[in-house]
């Protein structure tokens, strides 16, 4: 298997750093299973304070205008914030945000659980039919 190789697809929108501001996501947010430990409503909030925090991840969007940006409720936004802070990734002191550097470890992925697919009799080691994996979810 042969590795794809990297060109620019369109060279005139070549991403460079800003002259104003910074941020970054760092790789190990994806790598390393933060990212998969987020639910949606998190993974928002996390991007949208990395984007808009300065130099040291810091930031001071009111409740308000995150939850419109995001398009989410001031509860939800709330219910984010603090998941946020109890997996170690922003602190929180009323107006400012900090996005933190990330933790040795990332938290446990909060995957929803699937059913273990139902074997039809007689037919231990051969595959399902999805009508019967179907019927198990009801």
């Amino acid at each position: 298997m042969t590795g794809v190789k990297k060109r620019l697809l369109a060279p005139d929108r070549r991403r460079t750093v800003p002259k104003a501001g910074f941020s970054w996501i760092d790789r190990r947010f994806v790598r390393e299973g933060f990212l998969d430990a987020l639910e949606q409503g998190e993974v928002l909030l996390y991007f949208f304070l990395v984007a808009v925090g300065d130099k040291d991840g810091l930031s001071y969007y009111g409740d308000r205008t995150i939850a419109q940006h995001l398009k989410m409720t001031e509860l939800d936004l709330e219910r984010a914030r603090r998941a946020l802070e109890r997996k170690d990734l922003i602190l929180f002191r009323s107006p400012l945000y900090q996005v933190l550097s990330l933790p040795e470890l990332a938290p446990p992925a909060q995957r929803p659980s699937i059913p273990s697919t139902p074997r039809r009799r007689g037919h231990d080691d051969g595959p399902t039919r999805l009508g019967e994996i179907l019927d198990s979810l009801r």
